[in-house]
């Protein structure tokens, strides 16, 4: 019989046998990047009040995401595996299998029924300890190609799922659900996020974002096109820590407003028209979930050249234009090309690419019920 996500429970009080409801518990893993993380916590925030949650990852980004989000979060010692030569990689067999070890140690005593894994190298420990304890894992891969954490522990692992068809044919038990993609981010209402913002109710926003931390390139470029760019379009840019905030009003009547950070991404989006953006894997799923027309500039010397290769993918499915860094010279020219294009507007209403949220929970769903430890 299978078990539901609450399981009843013995509870001994006074010699007498008496039943509490036992919540299923999970831990998510993953980390490296605000990249791996965000997507953990959409799907934690759909499970919060069914399932005891908790995060294993090193003390990177994931740590201060995870806790200020307020779920508890195990810290352990992963080496990051440098693909250059050098000689720091001489001590991570050690510094891995210590990390492996810390793993165990706290699977074995928090008694966790399922490990999700988003993969970087700081979920490599939890999801290698997991297998060795018979935990069931699940992993989900959001780049084309798939990385080496997701390699590594994929043989072992019940489903590797993934946010690209191609990427799933790439092992035995892959299995294509897309990505997950934040709730909250469908329900920005436009008139009342530009509002918000203080920007015009009527014509045109670029939303222009490089990531997490910014990105030089994306703001240097479009220092250099905004005053071409503001006979038309309001602009809403968020330009990364250390960048500073302003506003400015154009003679047309459009803004300029900077932001170095903003946590309501539903409302920045909803308040959007147009995306100039990096080409993480998320980024552009949330872009083609949304039905936004974008502009992506992939990051051109990332260490495995998933932007580049991401960008590509969708470009040659005409849901998204591409601009290499190299002809950012060109960027109020392609803006204003993004505007009126129509062809681009039609193959994102026809577009079969959305949330994988939905999936990927009623995998967890069914593996959580399939129960028993392998």
């Amino acid at each position: 019989m299978r078990r539901p996500f609450f399981a009843l429970c013995p509870f001994n009080k006074n010699g007498a046998v008496s039943y509490t409801v036992c919540m299923k518990k999970i831990l998510f893993t993953g980390g490296g990047s605000a990249g791996h993380v965000v997507p953990n916590l959409a799907l934690m925030r759909e499970l919060r009040f069914s399932c005891d949650l908790a995060y294993m990852g090193t003390g990177g980004v994931e740590k201060g995401l995870i806790e200020s989000a307020g779920y508890p979060f195990f810290e352990v010692d992963c080496p990051k595996l440098r693909r250059s030569f050098t000689l720091k990689n001489l001590g991570i067999p050690f510094r891995l299998f210590r990390a492996v070890r810390q793993a165990e140690a706290i699977l074995e005593e928090e008694k966790y029924d399922l490990v999700f894994s988003k993969g970087g190298y700081a979920s490599y420990p939890a999801m290698r300890a997991a297998q060795k304890l018979g935990i069931p894992t699940l992993t989900h891969e959001s780049d084309l190609s798939p990385g080496l954490c997701t390699r590594l522990i994929a043989k072992r692992t019940k489903h590797v799922l993934t946010s690209f068809p191609e990427t799933a044919k790439r092992f035995p038990n892959g299995v294509f659900v897309g990505s997950p993609v934040r709730k909250e981010l469908f329900a920005g209402d436009r008139l009342r996020a530009r509002h918000k913002f203080g920007l015009p109710a009527e014509g045109e926003v670029l939303l222009v974002f490089g990531g997490g931390s910014g990105s030089h390139v994306l703001n240097e470029a479009l220092e250099n096109a905004l005053e071409p760019l503001l006979t038309r379009f309001s602009v809403l840019h968020l330009s990364g820590k250390g960048n500073g905030e302003a506003r400015k009003v154009s003679e047309s009547g459009t803004v300029y407003l900077r932001k170095e950070f903003e946590p309501d991404m539903g409302g920045a989006y909803a308040a959007a028209s147009l995306v100039l953006s990096r080409a993480g894997s998320n980024t552009v799923f949330e872009i083609l979930a949304l039905k936004k027309r974008a502009l992506l500039v992939p990051l051109a010397h990332a260490s495995r050249g998933d932007q580049v290769e991401n960008a590509a993918y969708f470009s040659e499915k005409g849901l998204v234009r591409v601009l290499p860094e190299s002809e950012l010279v060109s960027l109020n020219e392609k803006i204003y090309a993004l505007a009126d294009d129509i062809e681009l507007v039609k193959n994102l209403e026809n577009s079969c690419f959305e949330s994988g949220t939905p999936r990927i929970l009623s995998i967890m769903k069914a593996t959580l019920q399939s129960g028993a430890r392998e």
